[in-house]
């Protein structure tokens, strides 16, 4: 899990400035959380939390740049949704950086309001998607 971490900071918060640990928070003892490898190494992050019983909230999801655009978040994604699916869960709910909207758009998330501007400068917005169960 610690390599997760270390992932999760390298690609979401080092290259803002943000000082180890901001990489975590509450929710990481008791969230659902995925990795793709590629020969041992982690290449890609993600990790889903319920909300309540049907609404899920994916979170911290990165893959690293050189894998970027062969499927690994796609698969990243697939298995989150996987899994809230098996947890009985039926909406899909995100905030998502201005870059990353087009990638979730694909697989059926609809953009909602701006929702937030992390660290000052990183617009962010609501998407959602409702699953089958």
């Amino acid at each position: 899990m610690e390599a997760c971490f270390e992932l999760r900071w390298q690609l979401l918060r080092a290259p803002w400035g943000q000082p180890r640990g901001s990489e975590r928070d509450a929710f990481d003892a008791t969230a659902l959380h995925r990795a793709a490898t590629m020969d041992d190494d982690i290449i890609g992050v993600g990790r889903v939390q319920p909300e309540n019983q049907t609404q899920w909230r994916i979170r911290y999801m990165a893959v690293v740049e050189a894998y970027r655009h062969q499927g690994v978040g796609a698969a990243l994604l697939e298995s989150l949704e996987r899994v809230a699916r098996e947890h009985g869960g039926a909406m899909m709910v995100l905030d998502a950086r201005e870059l990353g909207l087009g990638f979730y758009q694909a697989f059926g998330y609809q953009k909602g309001v701006e929702s937030k501007h992390l660290f000052g400068e990183i617009r962010h917005f609501h998407m959602t998607k409702e699953i089958d169960h």
